[in-house]
């Protein structure tokens, strides 16, 4: 089972309100059946069917449908891909109730009913399963619908559509074989839409669509309405499971085994005539959270076409001109429907013969941007509480708000250099710089070499879901706002462009074209989501400004939350940058990061290749002013804040190079004759590095062990904090430098170090005749190390959880070995009697391991507490910012989480939610 996260984290188990034995429900009956509870509608009727229930009680003109509950989805699964028994009849049985109302019949010849069958999940999962429209038509009730309606065109283009699409979700026959014929067929026509066929063109498309059935499956296209209804609800139920629908699960850890439901639906049809169409509609902008309809409209059209960016549809301020009075009436629905959920809606709706239908409300995706100025503006207008407001935002959205956008003087330089090649929809916010790639796969693979991505796409499609991912954003040459392309980028926070028209897309040659500019996969493209367009080449980007909606919740998160919110923090610039998210101290200086860098590296090189005592302390002497000043800056930049310095951590020889590297070196020098002093030094560093080498180095000489057997290092190491810590004193500001003496796993070494080094900082004061606040404390990621806390905290004054090394010791992963060979496998399912099992809900490294990790955790804090009551505790791995783990640490009485820097909003906002669940379960 998937994990699930946030408003996500609710169980497959059964809703126990309902009829127990009842698998099928009508519209018109089911919100009364469920007493009204949403929750209990959302577990076994999915969001559509609760949608399509609560509409239709309010008066909402939906048309009639029912909804198979997500336990029969669950039953098809545990039965190996088998129907249920006996659910057809309970379909059949619920149908015939909506035929007698609409006096209309499946498959009847004189009266035939139309039928659409639709997923719909618990959570919303866009374009992830199968569709199926105009189901119930064949040879013969396409006639009769012709005669019915006095419209045999609209009559053929609807059965074309049926036969392609019921082929591609039932038979399996592919899409793109219905389309190659289609346009085939306009190519030879001469027209360029498909509302130019006419009756006889689109016949000679129904004729070579069923031929093409026949060719592929061996058998002829389905007559049979019951026999269509059947595969059909199959199929839905089937998708469940397709390629697609689980990558977008683990992407949103959503659970595998909730089950999609099943609707099925009357038909209306906007693609009936001129005065009819279809639409996409959002309550407020979902791009920005603006108060104001947001959405797109085709007319003659059906609602595949919207969203599958087939046609580039029209914007749906156009409809009050072009339908006044379906505009107006749509606008009075639209409100209520948002006053009525107290969220933003997306809503599909049709229009048949200027009468408006509405066929789906659900609470609309939005990007983070969106997401903070909808949830602030609805407590402001007394729709919702601040609690709520805090909740409505996703925290790991929060990171979209750090997306860069393009420097406004370098674009308009781009532009004056007649880079600029085309503007199309701004579909999703935020810059983007890239190389072009026209197919999924290949876009994954790129990424995965590290390479940054474009996609660029004539259209996406479900299927192109993990090539969308690691791209840095889309193109698309059609499609609109309500796209595939356009719905997933926002919701992932990638920038796209969509229905950019200019564009001529070969993906046979692999080719883009605007105008006389041709460019191939690799060429460097930049693109903008805000405002859709499209650059040669790079563009240079600046950090993100925040808005008055970010600031206000933050504030309140702030106002809500109980737990700290520290930062991981090595150089000042990134010190900086955390006190302007929020954060209220360092949690983690890595003191090691700070002897990486080049004008420093030779010398950390020359202490360890020293030969005696005297060399070591010279090379040391060198190093001191340098450390010295990084902790000057870092305590300037805290402003009076605590700054945890985590002591030398890793082993020596990473300071060095790799061993196979100088065998190469030697070994080359010896066969080109070279000699002498070069050779011997080369030669020195490489039986140092031998020397060094170890069969374990995680587990070998580092931490308080590297501390302990050379203890000038370390030393060295708080003679240049106290320095600083008094320097910057010396200048007004307040210091709390708290020393961590990392990898302790038995209490002598954390004694031992401690009064060796404590002498050092007490000698610096004394010297300088000033006295700092100080604590000495330990980093706790060794098992032992937790169940001997209270042994470690009669000379710990703080212990801060090192989750990263803590998991890997408590798994016994190397994370490196275990996330490049089977994690991922374990995470995917492993093959076990023919079964593919899932050994991990998630990956430990990435949410905190509760049972496990964190029962050693609540062992540790349970015994330091008991030994110092006054123990402060924290978490500074990289669960400090993963909204699940922070809550972890706020239920275990951590007094703050460390992040870095550009989580800091995310652990804020986190940090509130926990606090806000914990008093909800406290009531």
């Amino acid at each position: 089972m998937v994990s699930v996260t946030g408003s996500q984290a609710e169980t497959s188990k059964e809703a126990t309100k309902g009829d127990p034995a009842k698998r099928v429900y009508r519209f018109e009956e089911a919100f009364d059946a469920f007493d009204g509870d949403r929750s209990a509608m959302r577990d076994l009727l999915g969001g559509k069917g609760a949608g399509l229930a609560e509409m239709t009680k309010s008066g909402v003109n939906v048309p009639p449908g029912l909804t198979i509950l997500t336990s029969c989805c669950r039953q098809y699964t545990e039965l190996g891909e088998k129907m249920p028994p006996a659910l057809m009849d309970e379909v059949f049985a619920d149908l015939a109730r909506i035929e007698v109302a609409l006096d209309r019949k499946l498959g009847d010849l004189e009266k035939p009913l139309l039928l659409s069958v639709r997923s719909g999940a618990k959570f919303s999962m866009p374009g992830m399963m199968d569709t199926v429209l105009n189901l119930g038509l064949n040879d013969k009730t396409v006639i009769s619908l012709a005669k019915l309606t006095s419209n045999e065109r609209f009559a053929y283009d609807s059965y074309r559509r049926f036969i392609q699409m019921f082929s591609n979700v039932v038979l399996e026959i592919n899409k793109d074989n219905f389309e190659d014929i289609l346009e085939e067929i306009k190519h030879e026509l001469k027209v360029k839409s498909d509302a130019d066929l006419s009756v006889d063109d689109l016949k000679k498309v129904v004729a070579q669509f069923k031929a093409l059935v026949q060719e592929r499956s061996g058998k002829p296209f389905p007559q049979d309405a019951r026999e269509q209804l059947a595969g059909s609800i199959e199929a839905v139920f089937k998708s469940w499971n397709n390629s697609r629908a689980v990558y977008y699960r683990n992407l949103n850890k959503i659970d595998h085994k909730l089950g999609t439901a099943v609707n099925v639906q009357s038909m209306v049809f906007g693609n009936f005539d001129n005065n009819s169409g279809t639409g996409v509609c959002f309550t407020r902008n979902p791009s920005t959270g603006e108060k104001i309809l947001y959405g797109e409209y085709l007319v003659n059209a059906q609602g595949e076409d919207v969203v599958a960016g087939v046609r580039t549809p029209k914007k749906i301020s156009e409809m009050g001109v072009e339908m006044p009075a379906v505009h107006k009436e749509l606008l009075t629905t639209v409100a209520m429907l948002e006053k009525h959920y107290r969220d933003m809606q997306d809503i599909e709706f049709t229009i048949e013969q200027g009468k408006l239908y509405l066929l789906q409300t659900r609470t609309g995706k939005r990007t983070a941007a969106a997401a903070v100025k909808v949830a602030v503006d609805m407590v402001n207008e007394n729709l919702i509480s601040k609690e709520e407001g805090l909740n409505r935002v996703e925290p790991m959205q929060l990171n979209q708000l750090l997306l860069p956008s393009f420097i406004a003087e370098e674009k308009a330089l781009a532009k004056k250099a007649n880079r600029l090649l085309a503007t199309g929809l701004n579909a999703s916010p935020g810059a983007a710089i890239g190389k072009i790639s026209f197919n999924p796969d290949d876009a994954e693979s790129l990424a995965a070499k590290g390479e940054k991505v474009i996609l660029v796409r004539i259209e996406t499609c479900p299927d192109d879901i993990h090539g969308i991912v690691p791209s840095r954003g889309i193109i698309t040459a059609r499609g609109g706002m309500t796209s595939h392309a356009a719905v997933v980028a926002r919701g992932m926070g990638k920038p796209c462009v969509a229905g950019c028209e200019a564009l001529k897309i070969d993906l046979e040659k692999g080719t883009l074209t605007v105008g006389s500019r041709h460019f191939k996969r690799g060429d460097l493209i930049s693109i903008d989501g805000s405002t859709g367009e499209i650059f040669e080449g790079a563009i240079a980007t600046s950090d993100p400004s925040f808005s008055g909606e970010f600031q206000t919740l933050l504030t309140w998160a702030d106002e809500t939350r109980k737990i700290g919110v520290r930062t991981n923090a090595d150089t000042p610039d990134d010190a900086k940058l955390a006190r302007q998210f929020g954060a209220q101290g360092i949690g983690l200086c890595r003191t090691e990061h700070m002897f990486m860098s080049q004008d420093r590296l030779p010398v950390v090189q020359e202490m360890i290749l020293s030969s005696d005592d005297h060399d070591r302390a010279d090379a040391l002497a060198k190093l001191l002013p340098m450390q010295r000043q990084d902790f000057v800056g870092i305590f300037e930049a805290m402003a009076g804040l605590p700054v945890t310095i985590r002591l030398l951590d890793p082993p020596l020889h990473e300071f060095l190079p790799k061993q196979e590297i100088l065998i190469e070196e030697v070994a080359t020098m010896k066969a080109r004759g070279v000699s002498g002093q070069p050779l011997r030094e080369k030669e020195i560093l490489l039986r140092k590095v031998a020397e060094l080498h170890e069969s374990n180095p995680m587990m070998g000489l580092r931490g308080c062990r590297l501390g302990l057997v050379h203890p000038q290092i370390t030393m060295m190491q708080v003679q240049a904090i106290f320095e600083a810590a008094i320097e910057v004193k010396g200048r007004g500001t307040d210091v709390f430098p708290e020393i961590m003496i990392p990898l302790v796993g038995h209490v002598n070494e954390l004694k031992y170090a401690r009064e060796q080094l404590e002498a050092v900082a007490r000698s610096v004061m004394d010297k300088a005749k000033v006295e700092i606040s100080y604590k000495f404390g330990t980093m706790i990621e060794i098992p032992r190390a937790c169940v001997t806390a209270d042994e470690i905290a009669e000379y710990a004054e703080f212990f801060s959880f090192g989750t990263n090394d803590l998991t890997q010791m408590t798994f016994g992963y190397s994370r490196d070995d275990a996330e490049g060979k089977f994690l991922q496998r374990y995470l995917d399912g492993v093959e076990v009697n023919g079964a593919k099992i899932k050994v991990l809900d998630s990956n430990p490294f990435e949410v905190l391991d509760r049972r496990g990790v964190g029962k050693l955790m609540q062992i540790a804090v349970q015994l330091g507490r008991q030994a110092r009551p006054a123990l402060k505790l924290g978490i500074c791995g990289e669960h400090g910012g993963e909204p699940q783990s922070i809550a972890f640490a706020a239920e275990i009485g951590l007094d703050y989480v460390s992040c870095s820097p550009y989580r800091v909003p995310v652990a804020r906002l986190a940090a509130a939610q926990a606090s806000l669940a914990s008093c909800e379960r406290d009531k």
